[in-house]
């Protein structure tokens, strides 16, 4: 009874919740690769914590491991798993490790077992599938160096992309017959029975892929380092898993992957605000990519909501994330601070920004019934800020309900069209309820999975952006929420002055700090004209405060004093935010 009560508590919190020395270390370039110098700053983790990170499994799987190690790239016999094709989209190669990744996959790629087969198209056995550092790691090139950002916002990662030649590579090997015979021979199937029960196994698995990419066509190319996430996951929950087609939603709001350091001791989290408990917010990120749910099955006793999710891992990884520090500035690579310069910029910053972005030692919560306060974040009205809305804009208003009527939420249980949102977070309520009572958590672990946050969790505000400390930011480019603004200098000028039009180069600009415009190391061009994609708000300007301006037009020597200061945050290497506060004095 005290465990239901536990999932009472979280069905009522989903359905309100809508210096001097760089601390660098360079590593010698990996010769079996011939990968560039990779630098590790020092942001507390051990080498066994990356190791984890880069390529644990939260349950995702797009198709099988065997399948994948093997498959072929649509024009050519170089394998898809290669790490020519893995950096080719932007995904981090990586030697093989024979403690967690034996084969030699990219960051953000898993080995996910399922025991036990979800959909009636699964099979048990080992998949492949994409975990949380596929987009949120990151590396900064620069001059021949790799600067690894664990934590950050992977830049250059296409995930579409990435899908699309994906299904493109088993589409291709479905129609010739001398890609598939190479296949089944790389995996020891010779004769025909073999290779019949090889071609049934993976003919199921292109339509898993193939399905996964037909929704995802949006007006708007997202391009590397961003993806519509909310469209991807409300999409897959709300319209292709439980197969109502007419619950979609075009993609039309791209976002980058936000970065993760202190996301766990932040009281609010996601772009827009809209989450606490951490196990809700990984689970519902599992869900938009490829993981087994069943969403059609007559009634749970039949397997309804039941998913491939690793509920233990999700946990794990949100521990984790308690003890990463935000990076600083590597000195010795990107040159010195000028620590007058940065002094005065953190004088303007206390005075023009610290209202909304908390900075250190950070304003916190008071205590709750765990003795956990949380760092305070601004959650600033849209209107106000002035950036690009389309977040809240992108969802149809209503969806169907179809066979998962009888499961929502309060009121809305047994109606046939109900708000998207409702539907959603009810779908993903169940799913989750099952995921924890599969996984057998014990109750004296729960508090640590729902992040020692008290049930019910407050509504947010609607129609508000977070604004989190800044530690850190300046090796996440491009900037805001959208990926609109290049660097750090243009987030301090009039928006009408930002660049309309851009490349996103791979290259880093440690002067301006943000991203090669030039189009010298990279193609894809950024046009903020186009629907998700503006660069308006957040303006420095003379003008009454509000509908996009957020302080006064600043002088060419308090931006440059500004850009320092976020340079040199956090001004210590490897300074963790206290989880659940700092100590008592």
């Amino acid at each position: 009874m005290r465990r239901r009560t536990y999932f009472q508590l979280i069905a009522a919190a989903l359905s309100l919740s809508l210096a001097g020395t760089s601390g660098s270390l360079l590593t010698a370039v990996n010769a079996q690769t011939g990968q560039q110098p990779v630098v590790y700053l020092d942001q507390a983790w051990s080498q066994a914590d990356r190791e984890w990170y880069y390529n644990f499994s939260q349950g995702s799987s797009a198709i099988s491991y065997d399948i994948f190690l093997n498959l072929e790239v649509a024009s050519s016999q170089e394998l898809f798993r290669s790490d020519a094709n893995s950096e080719r989209y932007g995904l981090i190669p990586q030697a093989p490790n024979p403690r967690t990744n034996p084969d030699g996959l990219p960051i953000g790629l898993s080995k996910t077992p399922m025991p036990k087969a979800v959909m009636a198209d699964d099979h048990t056995g080992d998949y492949v599938g994409l975990t949380c550092a596929a987009c949120h790691n990151e590396q900064l090139y620069y001059k021949g160096k790799a600067i690894r950002i664990d934590g950050g916002t992977n830049n250059t990662f296409d995930l579409i992309a990435y899908v699309y030649a994906l299904d493109d590579a088993m589409q291709a090997t479905l129609k010739d017959p001398a890609k598939f015979d190479r296949l089944a021979a790389r995996l020891k199937a010779p004769d025909a029975a073999a290779k019949s029960a090889l071609r049934s196994r993976f003919e199921s698995e292109a339509e898993r892929v193939h399905a996964f990419r037909k929704p995802l066509v949006s007006p708007v190319v997202w391009g590397p380092g961003r993806h519509d996430a909310i469209g991807l996951i409300v999409n897959r929950v709300t319209a292709i898993l439980p197969n109502i087609p007419q619950n979609w939603s075009t993609p039309t709001a791209p976002t980058k992957p936000p970065f993760l350091w202190n996301s766990p001791q932040g009281l609010w989290t996601q772009w827009r605000g809209a989450q606490q408990v951490p196990i809700e917010r990984n689970l519902v990120e599992t869900m938009g990519v490829f993981m087994s749910i069943d969403l059609v099955a007559k009634d749970p006793s039949k397997g309804l909501f039941e998913s491939n999710a690793a509920i233990r891992n999700l946990q794990e990884v949100e521990n984790l994330l308690n003890r990463l520090a935000p990076p600083s500035w590597p000195e010795d690579i990107f040159g010195k601070i000028d620590r007058e310069k940065a002094a005065r910029g953190k004088s303007l910053f206390v005075v023009l920004c610290s209202s909304c972005h908390n900075a250190w030692p950070y304003t916190w919560s008071e205590p709750n019934k765990y003795g956990k306060r949380f760092v305070l974040v601004g959650l600033i009205p849209q209107s106000y800020v002035g950036t690009d809305p389309n977040q809240f804009e992108t969802l149809r208003d209503y969806a169907l309900t179809g066979q998962l009527a009888p499961y929502m939420l309060g009121p809305f249980k047994d109606k046939d069209l109900i708000p998207t949102g409702i539907m959603y977070f009810g779908t993903a309520k169940m799913v989750l309820e099952s995921a924890i009572a599969k996984a057998q958590i014990p109750e004296a672990d729960l508090p640590n999975l729902l992040g020692y946050r008290e049930l019910p969790t407050p509504r947010p505000p609607e129609r508000v952006y977070k604004a989190a400390p800044r530690d850190g930011v300046w090796a996440t480019p491009s900037f805001m929420h959208n990926g609109s603004v290049p660097n750090l200098y243009e987030m301090l000028i009039p928006a009408k002055e930002r660049s309309k039009k851009f490349c996103l180069g791979r290259e880093f600009d440690p002067v301006k700090v943000g991203r090669d415009t030039a189009c010298t190391s990279g193609t894809f061009e950024f046009d903020t004209e186009l629907r998700g994609n503006s660069n308006a708000g957040h303006s420095f300007e003379e003008a009454p405060r509000g509908n996009g301006v957020i302080g006064p037009l600043l002088t060419e020597e308090q931006r440059w004093a500004l850009v320092e200061y976020l340079k040199s945050i956090p001004e210590t290497p490897g300074r963790v935010t206290p989880f659940g506060g700092p100590p008592a004095r």
